[in-house]
């Protein structure tokens, strides 16, 4: 009888630390998509069902191309402004209707709900198996027994919906080249263009925790106008448990001429390139260790969230064509109706951040956070974010093509990864994790 209470003690703390039953798991592919999300469409029928989304470059789509809009005969349901948005309120977020009352002249495309998301079978293999395996950390610190991809298709916990999305599968290796901008209050503009270089570890084909020595990925990040910052250089060295093994940063500015170690790129530490509107764990929408919040779930909604932003992916548009003074161009963006998970993140007693409390909203089919609001210590919501997210289907996977921050008690926004000049992300190339190291900076510094 003892042993027996304790087996059942055991198997209750594994499921309050993420594992689930074999015979959850067999859920997904079934009534679940291998994902974790409903396949089922919603009872109005505004929420189609999953049938696979898009799981193969289009018909002449060739390697190094932009992503042409599979929908681009996709007409709008509906405009949500500033005149009507009290109709379509349950669909809203409120960071969402803050930008209406913000801005008379703000608009929302609303287009039919297109479930694209998809991902390599591999990917869902793997998370089929973390689904019985992976383990959540003391105090959701990280996670154990997991690999690829999003260790909780079947989530239980706030927490285990952010490590989905932190730890979701992004192929393999990329470099690209975009560009960032800012805007003030005035709509004054300023750009920054950079060149990114990721080496994915934890996806990597048949590699072990073990094997990446806690590291989720590595990032060279190069600067390359404007010219008063043209050649600083930054590497990250991005850990699975930030507590146990804070991340890793190294810095080269031309101003001081050498590689030094930074501890401060964590946390509500400024992003120095957004002018002060996003802080380093906005990046993303949340990345770093999640040791300063409660992490509560507060469950799914139905929301217009961007989605399928292909006519932001195009080709050949200028900055001028997507940033607008207080806001990105209403008329490329696309907004759907899908299902979400939401999650609030309130500070923990005696934890110090700009946020005390954060409510994400992640995309069922992908994992992707996708919208989030950011208030202050008087519960004012001073920050709205979204990521306007694609298909990259020649992976395939689900990942932003822009995100953009909205600072609303300032009229400001920051919008990151506008490369319709310069080209999408290259996944054709074949960076080794030797390549992201400290000494190897300091080889290209010079």
């Amino acid at each position: 009888m003892k042993m027996f209470s304790l087996m059942v003690v055991w198997l209750l703390s594994a499921q309050a630390l993420g594992a689930v039953s074999p015979q959850q798991a067999a859920r997904l592919g079934n009534d679940l998509t291998p994902m974790g999300a409903v396949k089922a469409g919603n009872a109005a029928g505004t929420i189609p069902a999953w049938k696979g989304g898009i799981s193969q470059p289009l018909n002449g789509y060739e390697p190094g191309d932009f992503h042409a809009d599979p929908y681009s005969t996709d007409k709008i349901k509906v405009i949500v402004n500033a005149k009507n948005w009290q109709k379509y309120k349950k669909y809203l977020t409120p960071g969402q209707i803050a930008l209406l009352n913000k801005y008379p002249s703000y608009s929302m495309n609303v287009y039919p709900s297109r479930r694209s998301a998809a991902y390599p079978q591999t990917v869902y293999d793997a998370v089929k198996n973390n689904a019985t395996s992976a383990q959540l950390l003391k105090y959701g610190t990280g996670v154990s027994d997991t690999i690829m991809s999003s260790p909780f298709p079947i989530p239980q916990t706030g927490a285990e919906v952010l490590w989905n999305h932190t730890l979701r599968y992004r192929g393999l290796r990329w470099e690209y080249t975009s560009s960032s901008v800012y805007s003030s209050s005035t709509g004054d503009q300023s750009v920054i263009s950079r060149e990114f270089k990721y080496f994915w570890a934890y996806s990597q084909p048949g590699v072990t925790l073990d094997d990446i020595e806690n590291k989720i990925f590595y990032l060279k990040r190069k600067t390359l106008s404007p010219a008063s910052m043209a050649g600083s250089l930054t590497l990250v060295h991005e850990t699975l448990d930030q507590v146990r093994s804070p991340r890793k940063a190294w810095v080269y500015s031309k101003g001081q001429r050498r590689v030094r170690r930074t501890p401060n790129l964590a946390y509500n530490s400024v992003d120095a390139t957004t002018n002060g509107i996003r802080t380093i764990d906005q990046v993303d929408m949340f990345n770093g260790a999640p040791n300063l919040y409660n992490w509560k779930l507060i469950g799914k909604a139905e929301k217009f969230v961007p989605y399928n932003a292909y006519k932001l992916h195009q080709e050949g548009l200028k900055i001028k064509d997507i940033a607008g003074k207080h806001y990105i161009n209403p008329e490329l963006v696309r907004y759907e109706l899908h299902r979400v998970w939401v999650v609030e993140a309130n500070l923990r007693v005696g934890m110090s951040h700009i946020f005390h409390k954060r409510r994400f909203y992640f995309d069922e089919d992908s994992w992707q956070i996708i919208s989030l609001e950011e208030y202050d210590d008087e519960d004012a919501l001073i920050r709205h974010s979204e990521a306007h997210v694609i298909n990259y289907y020649d992976i395939p996977m689900v990942f932003p093509t822009l995100e953009v921050s909205y600072d609303l008690e300032q009229g400001r926004y920051f919008a990151e990864g506008l490369n319709n000049e310069r080209g999408p992300i290259n996944t054709d190339v074949d960076f080794k994790r030797r390549e992201f190291t400290s000494s190897g900076l300091r080889r290209e510094a010079r």
